[in-house]
């Protein structure tokens, strides 16, 4: 079974970026994913020194097995002064090559004002950089205050059907990646 990880780069409470990850996490395992989403609202990771070890923070060990162990990640973040929010990106720094080397990966972004690409695009360099595999699938959710209802969904069903869109790219990409690799390796 392939095994799907999202990261919430959302620190605040009722975050949109953490109902668009669920959501995304959702679609996935109705197509027969695992997912499992590490939020870093809940880990207690410190910041990233350059080191590879912290041993005073069990859960950078947590974070960075869960990510080696899956096959795709779905990265979401608010975009803050047209960027990846800071935790985010201190997720990643705390991750190297061995955790995030050929990863199938889809990023969505969740803005106040009009939808953009920069933070998307900001999230195909770092990932390109340590690399993983970005899917051309993307999703940026302008104007969040209102694009979700009571209830966490989206209101829009084309949007909605973007996101839908993603997780089937990330899950269908991930198997192929995953079955290429088992091929070449017996």
């Amino acid at each position: 079974m392939i095994r799907i990880v999202g990261l919430n780069g959302s620190l605040r409470p009722g975050s949109h970026s953490k109902q668009a990850l669920q959501l995304a996490l959702g679609n996935a395992k109705r197509l027969g994913a695992s997912v499992e989403l590490l939020d870093l609202q809940v880990l207690r990771l410190p910041f990233c020194n350059g080191g590879d070890v912290y041993p005073e923070y069990p859960d950078v060990e947590y974070l960075k097995s869960t990510v080696r162990e899956a096959d795709g990640l779905i990265l979401a973040t608010p975009e803050y002064h047209g960027s990846v929010s800071g935790v985010l990106k201190n997720a990643l720094d705390l991750m190297g090559f061995e955790e995030l080397s050929g990863k199938v990966t889809a990023a969505i972004s969740i803005l106040g004002g009009q939808s953009n690409s920069n933070a998307l695009n900001d999230l195909r360099i770092i990932t390109r950089w340590v690399h993983a595999w970005m899917i051309p699938e993307q999703v940026a959710i302008g104007q969040a205050w209102k694009a979700f209802d009571a209830e966490g969904n989206i209101t829009d069903p084309k949007l909605a059907g973007r996101l839908e869109e993603l997780a089937k790219s990330l899950v269908d990409t991930a198997r192929r990646l995953r079955s290429e690799t088992e091929a070449i390796a017996s």
